[in-house]
Protein backbone atom coordinates (compact mmCIF):
# COMPACT_ATOMS: atom_id res chain seq x y z
CA UNK A 1 0.00 0.00 0.00
CA UNK A 2 1.63 3.22 -1.20
CA UNK A 3 1.40 6.06 1.28
CA UNK A 4 -0.20 8.31 -1.13
CA UNK A 5 -3.51 6.66 -0.72
CA UNK A 6 -4.17 7.79 2.51
CA UNK A 7 -6.88 10.00 2.49
CA UNK A 8 -5.32 13.58 4.09
CA UNK A 9 -6.74 14.26 7.76
CA UNK A 10 -7.21 18.20 9.32
CA UNK A 11 -3.97 18.54 10.26
CA UNK A 12 -5.77 20.89 13.15
CA UNK A 13 -7.72 18.66 14.86
CA UNK A 14 -6.36 16.94 18.06
CA UNK A 15 -4.75 13.69 18.51
CA UNK A 16 -5.45 11.47 21.54
CA UNK A 17 -2.01 9.90 22.61
CA UNK A 18 -3.40 7.73 25.62
CA UNK A 19 -5.03 5.33 24.04
CA UNK A 20 -2.31 2.91 25.15
CA UNK A 21 -1.74 1.87 21.59
CA UNK A 22 1.31 2.18 19.33
CA UNK A 23 1.45 4.48 16.24
CA UNK A 24 3.61 1.63 14.48
CA UNK A 25 1.42 -0.28 12.57
CA UNK A 26 3.95 -2.93 11.82
CA UNK A 27 3.96 -3.95 15.39
CA UNK A 28 -0.33 -4.63 15.02
CA UNK A 29 -1.69 -7.79 13.46
CA UNK A 30 -5.25 -7.62 13.04
CA UNK A 31 -7.89 -4.94 15.04
CA UNK A 32 -6.82 -3.68 18.20
CA UNK A 33 -10.58 -4.59 20.42
CA UNK A 34 -11.96 -7.92 19.44
CA UNK A 35 -15.55 -7.80 19.30
CA UNK A 36 -16.47 -8.44 22.52
CA UNK A 37 -14.48 -6.31 24.14
CA UNK A 38 -11.06 -8.38 24.52
CA UNK A 39 -7.73 -7.00 23.28
CA UNK A 40 -6.26 -8.55 20.29
CA UNK A 41 -2.94 -9.81 21.61
CA UNK A 42 -1.34 -12.69 22.53
CA UNK A 43 1.81 -12.16 25.28
CA UNK A 44 4.95 -14.32 24.98
CA UNK A 45 8.41 -14.77 26.30
CA UNK A 46 7.01 -15.66 29.49
CA UNK A 47 5.82 -19.20 31.25
CA UNK A 48 2.51 -20.01 30.82
CA UNK A 49 1.72 -21.15 34.07
CA UNK A 50 2.65 -17.53 35.17
CA UNK A 51 0.72 -15.72 32.69
CA UNK A 52 -2.55 -17.76 32.71
CA UNK A 53 -4.71 -17.54 35.73
CA UNK A 54 -7.35 -20.32 36.25
CA UNK A 55 -9.39 -17.95 38.63
CA UNK A 56 -9.88 -15.60 35.79
CA UNK A 57 -10.84 -18.14 32.77
CA UNK A 58 -13.94 -19.51 35.09
CA UNK A 59 -14.74 -16.47 35.66
CA UNK A 60 -15.00 -15.49 31.79
CA UNK A 61 -16.24 -18.96 30.29
CA UNK A 62 -19.30 -19.49 28.95
CA UNK A 63 -21.76 -21.41 31.70
CA UNK A 64 -21.55 -24.13 28.81
CA UNK A 65 -18.29 -24.76 29.37
CA UNK A 66 -17.98 -23.72 32.63
CA UNK A 67 -20.60 -26.85 33.48
CA UNK A 68 -18.46 -28.74 31.15
CA UNK A 69 -15.70 -28.47 32.90
CA UNK A 70 -16.50 -29.25 36.46
CA UNK A 71 -18.42 -32.35 35.15
CA UNK A 72 -15.28 -33.59 33.17
CA UNK A 73 -13.11 -32.42 36.56
CA UNK A 74 -15.80 -34.81 38.68
CA UNK A 75 -15.63 -37.98 36.68
CA UNK A 76 -11.86 -38.03 35.55
CA UNK A 77 -10.61 -37.13 39.18
CA UNK A 78 -12.95 -39.95 40.48
CA UNK A 79 -11.59 -42.49 37.50
CA UNK A 80 -7.89 -41.53 38.72
CA UNK A 81 -8.83 -43.15 42.50
CA UNK A 82 -11.28 -45.57 41.12
CA UNK A 83 -8.04 -46.63 39.00
CA UNK A 84 -6.25 -46.52 42.68
CA UNK A 85 -8.01 -48.12 44.43
CA UNK A 86 -7.81 -51.01 42.21
CA UNK A 87 -3.96 -51.03 41.98
CA UNK A 88 -3.85 -51.15 45.79
CA UNK A 89 -6.80 -53.92 45.42
CA UNK A 90 -10.04 -54.21 46.18
CA UNK A 91 -9.54 -56.80 48.53
CA UNK A 92 -8.97 -53.56 50.93
CA UNK A 93 -12.29 -52.54 50.72
CA UNK A 94 -15.64 -54.28 52.87
CA UNK A 95 -18.71 -54.65 51.06
CA UNK A 96 -17.81 -55.89 46.95
CA UNK A 97 -20.38 -57.86 46.14
CA UNK A 98 -19.19 -58.04 42.19
CA UNK A 99 -17.53 -60.59 40.93
CA UNK A 100 -17.95 -59.76 37.59
CA UNK A 101 -14.17 -57.26 36.60
CA UNK A 102 -16.74 -54.82 34.70
CA UNK A 103 -19.29 -54.73 37.52
CA UNK A 104 -16.32 -54.55 39.99
CA UNK A 105 -15.18 -51.51 38.58
CA UNK A 106 -17.95 -49.66 38.52
CA UNK A 107 -18.33 -50.58 42.26
CA UNK A 108 -15.42 -48.91 43.09
CA UNK A 109 -16.01 -46.31 41.16
CA UNK A 110 -19.09 -45.27 42.81
CA UNK A 111 -17.92 -45.57 46.43
CA UNK A 112 -15.24 -43.27 44.77
CA UNK A 113 -18.10 -40.98 44.39
CA UNK A 114 -19.53 -41.24 47.39
CA UNK A 115 -15.86 -40.70 49.03
CA UNK A 116 -15.50 -37.60 46.83
CA UNK A 117 -18.72 -36.55 47.93
CA UNK A 118 -18.60 -37.57 51.71
CA UNK A 119 -21.82 -39.08 51.28
CA UNK A 120 -20.62 -42.46 52.12
CA UNK A 121 -23.60 -44.38 52.14
CA UNK A 122 -22.10 -47.12 54.18
CA UNK A 123 -22.68 -50.75 52.26
CA UNK A 124 -18.54 -50.35 50.94
CA UNK A 125 -15.85 -49.46 53.54
CA UNK A 126 -12.44 -49.45 53.43
CA UNK A 127 -10.37 -51.91 55.58
CA UNK A 128 -6.86 -51.48 55.44
CA UNK A 129 -4.39 -49.07 55.77
CA UNK A 130 -3.75 -48.42 52.24
CA UNK A 131 -7.59 -48.04 51.35
CA UNK A 132 -8.42 -46.03 54.73
CA UNK A 133 -5.41 -43.59 53.43
CA UNK A 134 -5.97 -42.97 50.04
CA UNK A 135 -9.83 -42.70 51.03
CA UNK A 136 -9.13 -39.70 53.50
CA UNK A 137 -6.86 -38.19 50.64
CA UNK A 138 -9.70 -38.48 48.76
CA UNK A 139 -11.90 -36.88 51.18
CA UNK A 140 -10.00 -34.11 51.44
CA UNK A 141 -9.70 -33.32 48.04
CA UNK A 142 -13.49 -33.28 47.67
CA UNK A 143 -13.89 -30.87 50.13
CA UNK A 144 -11.30 -28.53 48.97
CA UNK A 145 -13.08 -29.08 45.43
CA UNK A 146 -16.34 -27.83 46.78
CA UNK A 147 -15.02 -25.10 48.18
CA UNK A 148 -13.26 -24.07 44.64
CA UNK A 149 -16.43 -24.76 42.69
CA UNK A 150 -18.27 -22.57 45.50
CA UNK A 151 -16.15 -19.67 45.13
CA UNK A 152 -16.02 -19.90 41.43
CA UNK A 153 -19.81 -20.52 41.06
CA UNK A 154 -20.52 -17.58 43.43
CA UNK A 155 -18.04 -15.47 41.68
CA UNK A 156 -19.73 -15.53 38.29
CA UNK A 157 -23.00 -14.59 39.92
CA UNK A 158 -21.65 -11.98 41.35
CA UNK A 159 -19.69 -10.42 38.87
CA UNK A 160 -21.03 -7.08 37.79
CA UNK A 161 -21.77 -7.55 34.26
CA UNK A 162 -23.03 -4.60 31.20
CA UNK A 163 -25.07 -7.10 29.24
CA UNK A 164 -25.13 -4.84 26.64
CA UNK A 165 -25.87 -5.73 22.63
CA UNK A 166 -23.90 -3.45 19.76
CA UNK A 167 -25.01 -3.59 16.38
CA UNK A 168 -23.17 -5.55 14.53
CA UNK A 169 -22.12 -2.48 11.80
CA UNK A 170 -21.60 1.02 12.05
CA UNK A 171 -23.63 3.17 9.55
CA UNK A 172 -22.44 6.45 7.85
CA UNK A 173 -24.77 7.98 5.93
CA UNK A 174 -26.96 11.08 5.79
CA UNK A 175 -28.36 12.97 9.28
CA UNK A 176 -30.04 15.90 9.33
CA UNK A 177 -27.76 18.63 6.99
CA UNK A 178 -24.64 16.43 7.08
CA UNK A 179 -23.14 13.25 6.98
CA UNK A 180 -22.73 11.08 10.21
CA UNK A 181 -21.30 7.87 11.44
CA UNK A 182 -23.85 5.48 13.96
CA UNK A 183 -23.90 2.44 15.50
CA UNK A 184 -26.37 1.51 18.51
CA UNK A 185 -26.53 -0.72 21.36
CA UNK A 186 -28.93 -2.03 23.90
CA UNK A 187 -29.14 -4.06 27.45
CA UNK A 188 -31.09 -7.28 26.48
CA UNK A 189 -31.64 -8.47 30.61
CA UNK A 190 -34.91 -8.16 31.38
CA UNK A 191 -35.79 -5.63 34.52
CA UNK A 192 -31.84 -4.44 33.87
CA UNK A 193 -31.26 -1.17 34.03
CA UNK A 194 -28.30 0.90 33.61
CA UNK A 195 -28.05 4.80 34.59
CA UNK A 196 -25.53 7.38 33.96
CA UNK A 197 -24.10 5.80 30.99
CA UNK A 198 -20.66 7.48 29.22
CA UNK A 199 -20.05 6.72 25.72
CA UNK A 200 -16.82 7.01 24.68
CA UNK A 201 -15.17 6.52 21.01
CA UNK A 202 -11.94 6.94 19.93
CA UNK A 203 -10.87 6.08 16.02
CA UNK A 204 -7.46 4.52 14.77
CA UNK A 205 -6.14 5.03 11.08
CA UNK A 206 -3.41 5.11 9.18
CA UNK A 207 -2.06 8.59 7.93
CA UNK A 208 1.03 9.72 6.45
CA UNK A 209 3.69 11.62 8.85
CA UNK A 210 7.24 12.67 7.87
CA UNK A 211 7.13 10.35 5.02
CA UNK A 212 6.05 7.24 7.46
CA UNK A 213 3.19 5.23 7.64
CA UNK A 214 1.74 5.90 11.42
CA UNK A 215 -1.37 5.27 13.47
CA UNK A 216 -3.38 8.39 14.57
CA UNK A 217 -5.92 8.09 17.21
CA UNK A 218 -8.51 10.34 17.87
CA UNK A 219 -11.60 11.47 19.98
CA UNK A 220 -14.62 11.31 18.42
CA UNK A 221 -16.78 14.27 19.03
CA UNK A 222 -20.44 12.66 19.75
CA UNK A 223 -24.02 14.32 19.75
CA UNK A 224 -24.90 12.47 23.05
CA UNK A 225 -22.05 11.88 25.51
CA UNK A 226 -24.22 10.83 28.44
CA UNK A 227 -27.03 8.67 28.65
CA UNK A 228 -29.25 9.41 32.34
CA UNK A 229 -30.92 5.93 31.70
CA UNK A 230 -30.99 2.71 29.50
CA UNK A 231 -34.43 1.06 29.62
CA UNK A 232 -34.23 0.65 25.23
CA UNK A 233 -31.23 0.89 22.61
CA UNK A 234 -29.63 3.81 21.99
CA UNK A 235 -28.26 4.83 18.92
CA UNK A 236 -24.56 7.09 18.90
CA UNK A 237 -23.52 9.69 16.66
CA UNK A 238 -20.55 11.53 15.31
CA UNK A 239 -21.61 14.15 13.20
CA UNK A 240 -19.12 13.95 10.63
CA UNK A 241 -17.79 17.36 9.54
CA UNK A 242 -15.14 20.06 9.63
CA UNK A 243 -14.26 18.93 12.94
CA UNK A 244 -13.79 14.99 12.16
CA UNK A 245 -11.09 12.87 10.98
CA UNK A 246 -13.49 11.25 8.89
CA UNK A 247 -14.58 14.49 6.84
CA UNK A 248 -14.57 13.32 3.26
CA UNK A 249 -13.66 9.63 3.64
CA UNK A 250 -15.11 7.35 0.85
CA UNK A 251 -15.29 3.28 1.47
CA UNK A 252 -12.15 3.28 -0.50
CA UNK A 253 -10.40 5.33 2.04
CA UNK A 254 -11.87 4.41 5.12
CA UNK A 255 -10.03 0.68 3.82
CA UNK A 256 -6.89 2.28 2.96
CA UNK A 257 -6.76 3.63 5.92
CA UNK A 258 -7.45 0.71 8.18
CA UNK A 259 -9.84 2.26 10.00
CA UNK A 260 -11.34 1.09 13.79
CA UNK A 261 -13.54 2.25 15.84
CA UNK A 262 -12.83 1.78 19.98
CA UNK A 263 -16.02 2.09 21.65
CA UNK A 264 -16.25 2.08 25.70
CA UNK A 265 -19.40 2.10 27.79
CA UNK A 266 -19.38 3.04 31.35
CA UNK A 267 -22.70 2.49 33.33
CA UNK A 268 -23.78 2.08 37.09
CA UNK A 269 -25.96 -1.18 37.55
CA UNK A 270 -28.78 -0.78 39.70
CA UNK A 271 -28.84 -4.99 39.83
CA UNK A 272 -25.40 -5.46 41.82
CA UNK A 273 -25.40 -1.54 42.67
CA UNK A 274 -21.89 -1.38 40.96
CA UNK A 275 -20.12 0.32 37.66
CA UNK A 276 -19.71 -2.11 35.21
CA UNK A 277 -18.07 -1.43 31.56
CA UNK A 278 -18.21 -2.71 28.05
CA UNK A 279 -15.93 -2.37 25.04
CA UNK A 280 -16.10 -3.29 21.57
CA UNK A 281 -14.84 -2.15 18.40
CA UNK A 282 -15.70 -1.83 14.69
CA UNK A 283 -13.03 -2.44 11.74
CA UNK A 284 -13.46 -0.77 8.07
CA UNK A 285 -15.28 -4.25 7.05
CA UNK A 286 -17.76 -3.67 9.83
CA UNK A 287 -19.03 -0.08 8.09
CA UNK A 288 -21.83 0.50 5.61
CA UNK A 289 -22.19 3.49 4.15
CA UNK A 290 -25.48 4.63 2.82
CA UNK A 291 -27.61 3.14 5.13
CA UNK A 292 -30.25 3.90 8.00
CA UNK A 293 -31.32 1.66 11.25
CA UNK A 294 -34.74 0.62 10.94
CA UNK A 295 -36.82 1.41 14.41
CA UNK A 296 -36.84 -1.57 16.89
CA UNK A 297 -38.76 -0.74 19.30
CA UNK A 298 -42.68 -0.26 18.68
CA UNK A 299 -46.24 -0.27 21.00
CA UNK A 300 -47.42 -3.22 22.52
CA UNK A 301 -51.29 -4.31 20.58
CA UNK A 302 -53.26 -3.46 23.77
CA UNK A 303 -51.16 0.01 23.89
CA UNK A 304 -50.17 -0.13 27.19
CA UNK A 305 -46.18 -1.18 26.82
CA UNK A 306 -43.22 -0.41 24.69
CA UNK A 307 -42.11 -3.34 23.14
CA UNK A 308 -38.13 -3.62 22.17
CA UNK A 309 -37.04 -5.64 19.37
CA UNK A 310 -33.99 -6.66 20.22
CA UNK A 311 -33.75 -9.09 17.06
CA UNK A 312 -33.92 -5.90 15.03
CA UNK A 313 -30.78 -4.67 16.05
CA UNK A 314 -28.42 -5.37 13.27
CA UNK A 315 -31.13 -4.55 10.64
CA UNK A 316 -30.61 -1.32 8.76
CA UNK A 317 -31.80 -0.54 4.93
CA UNK A 318 -30.20 1.08 2.50
CA UNK A 319 -30.81 4.67 1.15
CA UNK A 320 -31.18 5.23 -2.35
CA UNK A 321 -29.05 7.93 -3.66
Amino acid sequence: MSMASFKKVNPFLKTNNDTGFGSNPNNFGGRFINKDGTFNLRREGIPLLRRFSVYQRMLNLPSWKFIAIILVFFIVINLLFTCVYILIGTRQLQGMVSKDPWQNFKEVFFFSTQTFTTVGYGRINPLDDGANLVASLEALTGFLSFAIATGLIYGRFAKPRSYLAFSDFALISPYKDHTALMFRFATYKDNHTLTNVEIKVNIALRADENNASVYKFYDLALERYKVDSLPMNWTVVHAIDENSPLMGFTNEDIIAADVELYVLITAFDEVYSSPVLQRTSYTYNEMRFDAKFVPMYRESDDGKTTILEMHRLNEFIEIKK
